[in-house]
């Protein structure tokens, strides 16, 4: 009896000392069965700090995360379709202030917005984008039009608005996207060095490589899903960069790039600095790999985010999942607010590293 209860005692204090420590989240989820259906999320990479959020922001950006997968879940749950998912879970991101895409976009240097996103089906590799449109409440939406009504991949700026009305979306007073928060970022980047910084005041010292300001992020969104039927896709959504001029374009649209999907291979969503984002073909780097080479999801979203990406000098990172459910949420920065659900299971979010 002594004996029995020292191992009480022991087992009691393992079981203390498991629930103390917080294990690492790895980057990689490698399923052992191959679930029904998975979604996983971004709302931006870069240097998030759990000392520079407080604790009421961080919550609110973990609900919306949190919404967002639950809305996607819904959809795969009742045998919607991948895109179906994706486009619903970036719908209610873009719809959030929190997040640089639809109405938490960021302002060019004239004071307006301009919003890219783009969406891909990894069935028959049908894709669709649009890029500088300004009137667009859910650009998502305006490129599954592009991608299912159009026999166009990328529709830009007044075209693409000419488009979506042709479809029947309607084209919004650009007031809807002017937040004060959005304001006074971009006139604190006029007044600092008047350059493009990325999304959340990116300006940085040059003594010490920190941000100047607590909140500096890659500012995009991004889903990608796989659904019942085995169907991949994957979509990204962005305001591009703060103070951006001459109607600068990132990654976001761009086919390979910043989207891809693959029921081959994989689905990809990119966020981070665009310019290296598309000279590595990154979305379509990975898929690549996985397809070509036969490496792992993981192994293939390291190589390109951990070593080719930052030898370019390249920040930021991806969310990924492969055809048998593999999930990888991939960054070199000190954070990147992400998510993801498998099956039935609660929604998993996380903001750091």
């Amino acid at each position: 009896m002594k004996y029995f209860f020292y191992a009480v005692i022991l087992l009691f204090g393992v079981l203390l000392t498991s629930c103390a420590s917080r294990p690492k989240l790895p980057s990689n989820i490698n399923a052992q069965i191959k679930p029904q259906y998975a979604l996983v999320i971004h709302g931006g990479a870069g240097t998030i700090r759990k000392r520079n959020i407080t604790p009421e922001v961080e919550a609110a950006y973990r609900a919306k995360l949190a919404e967002a997968l639950k809305a996607g879940q819904s959809v795969l749950d009742s045998g919607g379709s991948a895109v179906d998912a994706v486009e619903v879970s970036i719908k209610i991101m873009e719809d959030s202030p929190l997040f640089n895409a639809g109405k938490g976009a960021v302002f060019t240097h004239d004071y307006t917005n301009e919003l890219d996103a783009s969406i891909m089906d990894g069935r028959k590799l049908n894709a669709g984008a649009i890029t500088g449109v300004a009137h667009i409440k859910n650009p998502i939406s305006l490129a599954r039009e592009v991608m299912n009504k159009s026999e166009h991949v990328l529709l830009a700026g007044k075209g693409a608005e000419e488009f979506a009305k042709t479809r029947g979306i309607p084209l919004i007073d650009g007031a809807y996207f002017k937040t004060e928060r959005r304001l006074m970022q971009l006139e604190r980047a006029i007044e600092r060095n008047g350059g493009a910084i990325l999304d959340h005041d990116g300006d940085k010292r040059a003594s010490s490589g920190e941000p100047i300001d607590p909140d500096y992020k890659f500012g995009t969104v991004g889903a990608v899903a796989l659904d019942k039927k085995g169907n991949l896709a994957a979509g990204t959504s962005t305001g591009g960069l703060t103070n951006k001029r001459f109607n600068r374009i990132g990654d976001s649209p761009i086919i390979g790039a910043g989207t891809y999907a693959d029921n081959n291979s994989c689905a990809v969503s990119a966020t981070g600095h665009g310019e290296y984002f598309i000279r590595a073909t990154v979305a379509r780097s990975i898929c690549a790999m996985v397809e070509y080479k036969g490496v792992s999801l993981e192994e293939a979203a390291h190589e390109t985010i951990n070593k080719k990406l930052e030898k370019m000098g390249g920040n930021g990172g991806i969310i990924a999942i492969d055809k048998d459910g593999n999930i990888s949420m991939t960054f070199n920065t000190r954070g990147m607010y992400r998510g993801y659900i498998i099956d039935k299971t609660a929604p998993s979010v996380f903001i750091y590293k």
